[in-house]
């Protein structure tokens, strides 16, 4: 400790009972925590490698925490020790318009990001649900995807360049602003989606896009959800790639409503929520024919006819977690994900399993890119429930894993996956995880527990 406020200042150094309670969770329900031994809150990359050097000398273990937006455990600090949280790290450094891209301290919250580039017609596409809370660092570290995957891909699609604090304290830079970049192996890559295991990030360019000029968002309800599921193979088959093809159940509509008041079709056994965006004239004829493919499978289509509808439905999806959350005492969020032509398989066996264990289980999800969410509630005071719920979600695994999938679209493998691991790489591929660890973090400091736990 005293090694620490000697590096810090004091009021960066928490150790008090109730700063510490804080940083025992994220946002992993259901997952019992442990309060770490002190956090720090450093503000530099001088500073962050400072506090990496202590811990290692001290064999004492780092758990870098971005927002703690985390739905994997991957924050949680499972063997006591220090939270690194980056909250003070958070410098829009540059934005460069030239080179339509920007380079940013890894507490810079995602929103922020995009506000700054819509400014110059550019927009940061990585989209997670929580993008107005989630900062650019725990993004990386997880390889955050969201609404927008189907057409622009995940966080490691746009990261060219990092500053990483190693596990002995060493500072490296690598990539930089080139967007084409062989050189070497791909070691930028090679933290992305790391889940701060290897090292702290500290620094990250990013690249940037042109805004689109058009949108047009629209809503279809379906009777049976089958419908809805084969209406997104055949919209994918059809060539055209949606900006957004979201899926929403009806358990999760009808909540979603309940605290919202959007005006969702509460009646559907399923929603789909689609987005074209690019030129006028692509979007006009991309939007003729997802509507068609809607009608064709049965869906009652209806379109946003301004901007004010729009974000009202785009809210509506965003709050479908908090609607959750709100009917029962957790919730146990995965992502099981799964290839696109498999979704209507998948979401019949979220089905049959909700069926055959006594479940609620809520399934909404990245739909066009295969990413779907089914979301247990559960009362962790009930340990049959819990159980249930926790045997539930293994066949959940093994069911996309059977149809070609694999454990975590975005959301990490943390601590809460880390068992289920090998089923996804097998001995091989865990065997390889674990050398990699090894020769990076040789004293299993950098948040140990994750991954290979």
């Amino acid at each position: 400790m005293r090694a620490l406020e000697g590096a810090l200042p004091k009021d960066r150094v928490l150790s008090k009972a109730a700063d510490l309670l804080c940083y025992a969770y994220d946002a992993t329900a259901g997952d019992e925590g442990r309060v770490p031994d002190v956090v720090v809150l450093p503000a530099s990359t001088d500073e962050v490698a400072c506090v990496v050097r202590i811990a290692c000398d001290a064999g004492v273990p780092v758990y870098p925490r971005g927002a703690g937006t985390s739905l994997s455990g991957g924050a949680v600090p499972v063997r006591g020790g220090i939270v690194l949280s980056t909250a003070a790290m958070d410098a829009v450094l540059e934005l460069d318009v030239a080179n339509q891209c920007a380079v940013v301290q890894p507490g810079v919250v995602i929103q922020r990001l995009n506000d700054l580039a819509a400014e110059h017609g550019l927009m940061y596409p990585p989209d997670p649900g929580s993008v107005a809370v989630a900062t650019m660092g725990g993004s990386i570290a997880e390889c955050a995807g969201g609404l927008r995957g189907l057409k622009y891909g995940v966080t490691k699609h746009y990261v060219t360049g990092l500053e990483v604090v190693l596990a002995d304290g060493q500072v490296v830079r690598l990539g930089g602003k080139s967007t084409k970049n062989v050189t070497g192996y791909d070691l930028v890559g090679l933290f992305v989606g790391s889940e701060g295991t290897l090292g702290v990030i500290t620094e990250a360019t990013v690249r940037l896009v042109p805004a689109p000029e058009a949108r047009a968002t629209m809503t279809a309800a379906f009777a049976r959800s089958g419908d809805a599921s084969r209406t997104v193979a055949a919209i994918v088959a059809g060539n055209v790639v949606p900006a957004t093809l979201e899926f929403i159940d009806a358990t999760t509509l009808r909540l979603v409503e309940e605290y919202t008041h959007a005006g969702l079709p509460v009646d559907a056994a399923a929603m789909l929520l689609i987005e074209v965006d690019g030129p006028p004239e692509a979007v006009a004829r991309e939007a003729d024919f997802v509507e068609r493919v809607c009608r064709e499978h049965h869906g009652e289509v209806e379109r946003a006819a301004d901007d004010e509808a729009r974000e009202r439905l785009w809210a509506a999806r965003r709050a479908a977690y908090p609607a959750l959350a709100r009917q029962s005492r957790g919730t146990i969020v995965e992502d099981a994900t799964v290839p696109r032509s498999r979704v209507p398989e998948m979401l019949a066996a979220i089905e049959d399993i909700a069926r055959r264990y006594d479940l609620t289980i809520a399934t909404v999800g990245h739909a066009g890119d295969g990413n779907l969410h089914p979301t247990v509630l559960v009362d962790p005071d009930d340990a049959d429930l819990m159980e249930r719920a926790h045997r539930a979600v293994a066949e959940i695994f093994r069911a996309a894993l059977d149809l070609g999938g694999t454990l975590s679209g975005e959301h990490g493998i943390g601590s809460a996956k880390a068992p289920y691991l090998g089923w996804a790489l097998g001995e091989g591929g865990l065997d390889l995880t674990r050398r990699i660890k090894a020769a990076l973090d040789p004293q299993d400091i950098l948040n140990p527990g994750k991954f290979t736990a």
